[in-house]
């Protein structure tokens, strides 16, 4: 049986490995895009003196690839290179047995900033399904456009885009200072991997960021010589507030869907158990009660619930417990027992599906039938992560001695990797959905 109270106190080893300098993500799609429907995604026209900043058409290309639901049209095979629907000459696009295409323009309107028109077409009607006018500073640019990606995923899908989100991760360097020990760092990027920003820099290993609600914060563990502590940063103001640390164990920190409350592993009593944090007041409130080892909660979307992972049937597996109208947790209920290891559990945003490790593989269950589907088959995968619609999951895997981040399409038919160019990166964490900034 895994000890997962040893598992706990030593996961910072995972993040030993050292690297060099610190270098932004990077993107490898890693399979073909296979039943994935064609679309052509055309050059943006550009108005500008001089080159434009970025290529719109390029990005959205990228965003819409990386989903697995689309297979945009190489440049080299576009039979022609409109600017606007009114340009279309929708008999020759329809030879290309395509049903929709993208059209847009780029100009600049103003110092520092740009404006973006796009229409997304229905070649097989010659229709317009849907048309903005963006006006966009030189800092939002690269966002702007991963909203219209989203635009298009949802109009042409019926599911919210999450091109527009964030991730966290931990990346760890050997000390320049002292080469004897290691610098951690926080940080968060654009889901692209552009945009990187560090949150947080610390000799002390830092575990399981998890977003708020609202995006704008993220708790984190820091494994310091007094043991652990939770604390939560403000990723706008790069503040943080150390919660109230007990004895033993402080671990896993997860979110309440009204940001009021987190629940956590706490060993205060002597034995690993389940609390949740009244971030208000500062105190704590035990919701399991066993003789295995409770860690790793995450909440049901409607609150109503938390998710965990027990060793009390022998193995690591995980245990729902639900609350009642007074708050009291029922007995935990078991959800997996295929396999001798399912532990880390992530829910999707509409609560139907959880992605979990499965084995050291990430599988996704659906909640009503308990029908499981394992995703990856690379060794030593952790830490997934849905993203917000639910379309994709990320996670921590291994390539040739280095922490990766990897994604996956949750029917398992987009894999790829995230990497920095030389190094480690560990516990990814998928942001919520950000507001629209048109």
């Amino acid at each position: 049986m895994i000890n997962l109270t040893k598992k706990l106190i030593t996961a910072c080893c995972l993040l030993l490995i050292t690297f060099g300098a610190q270098a932004a993500l990077t993107i490898e799609i890693e399979k073909g895009e296979g039943e994935a429907a064609p679309i052509a995604i055309v050059p943006f026209g550009w108005k500008g003196r001089t080159p434009p900043p970025i290529q719109p058409a390029q990005i959205v290309a990228t965003d819409l690839r990386r989903s697995g639901r689309f297979a945009p049209l190489a440049d080299a095979d576009l039979v022609a290179r409109p600017a606007h629907a009114q340009e279309v000459k929708y008999r020759a696009w329809r030879a290309l047995k395509i049903d929709n295409m993208v059209v847009g323009r780029m100009e600049p309107v103003g110092k520092n900033e740009y404006r973006i028109d796009f229409q997304l077409l229905d070649v097989v009607n010659g229709t317009q399904m849907a048309g903005y006018s963006i006006r966009t500073s030189t800092r939002d640019l690269r966002r702007a456009v991963h909203q219209i990606s989203d635009i298009v995923f949802e109009a042409l899908t019926g599911t919210r885009g999450a091109f527009d989100t964030r991730i966290a991760y931990v990346t760890v360097a050997k000390s320049v200072k002292n080469p004897k020990r290691n610098d951690y760092r926080l940080a968060v990027s654009d889901v692209d991997g552009y945009n990187e920003k560090i949150l947080l820099k610390s000799s002390n290993p830092i575990l399981s960021p998890s977003w708020s609600p609202d995006g704008q914060r993220i708790a984190y563990v820091s494994v310091t010589p007094k043991g652990p502590v939770i604390y939560i940063q403000n990723i706008q103001t790069r503040t943080a507030r150390k919660l109230k640390q007990f004895r033993g164990l402080n671990n896993a920190p997860s979110w309440s869907p009204d940001g009021r409350k987190l629940a956590l592993t706490l060993s205060k009593d002597g034995n690993p158990e389940i609390y949740i944090y009244e971030l208000s007041t500062d105190r704590v409130k035990r919701i399991t009660q066993s003789y295995g080892i409770d860690v790793e909660p995450v909440w049901l979307p409607d609150a109503k619930g938390i998710i965990f992972t027990s060793d009390r049937g022998g193995t690591p597996q995980l245990y729902l417990t639900r609350f009642n109208s007074f708050g009291r947790a029922s007995r935990a209920e078991r959800l997996t027992f295929e396999g001798d290891y399912n532990a880390r559990a992530s829910i999707s945003a509409d609560g139907e599906r959880l992605a979990f490790v499965h084995n050291h593989h990430i599988a996704v269950m659906n909640l009503k039938n308990k029908s499981l589907r394992i995703l990856t088959d690379t060794p030593w995968d952790e830490s997934p992560s849905f993203a917000p619609n639910g379309s994709m999951v990320i996670y921590a895997t291994q390539e040739k001695g280095n922490g990766v981040l990897a994604a996956i399409s949750a029917d398992g038919q987009a894999p790829q990797k995230l990497s920095i160019k030389t190094g480690d990166i560990r516990e990814p964490a998928w942001s919520p959905f950000r507001k629209r900034s048109f």
